[in-house]
């Protein structure tokens, strides 16, 4: 026996015309999480860039808030399956990052770090051009 959602949700005809195969369109915006949402003290925050083991520059809060932002107007679609159209993303973008701190990019791949020790690579391709904040 399938439930009703067992077969996903069936979006606007519009809509699923930009769907990839796979995903339901999601109006809301899921947060998923693997613990808690840490509490960061925005006084010791800091972004460190590296190139290989090497800092190459680090920014705090207020250093790195003051750098060129970016808009971006993307559809995102997750490896949870869930796609949301028209999202408004504003940033600091990875070019502005680089430029910053006077680095062209060394490899044709990122390694980005998160706060809670996640880790993923990132194509610089799918980055540049401002693509990536």
């Amino acid at each position: 026996m399938a439930t009703r959602g067992f077969f996903g949700r069936r979006p606007a005809d519009d809509a699923a015309k930009r769907l990839p195969p796979g995903q339901y369109l999601e109006r809301g915006f899921p947060v998923l999480s693997a613990g808690p949402t840490p509490h960061v003290d925005m006084a010791s925050w800091t972004f460190t860039l590296k190139v290989g083991p090497r800092p190459v520059k680090k920014w705090t809060w207020g250093q790195f808030t003051a750098l060129p932002r970016t808009a971006i107007h993307k559809d995102i679609h997750c490896v949870t399956k869930w796609t949301k159209l028209d999202t408004d993303w504003d940033g600091v973008s990875v070019d502005a990052i680089l430029a910053d701190a006077g680095v062209t990019p060394p490899t044709p791949w990122l390694l980005a770090h998160s706060f809670d020790g996640y880790t993923t690579n990132v194509p610089y391709k799918d980055v540049a051009g401002d693509m990536g904040i």
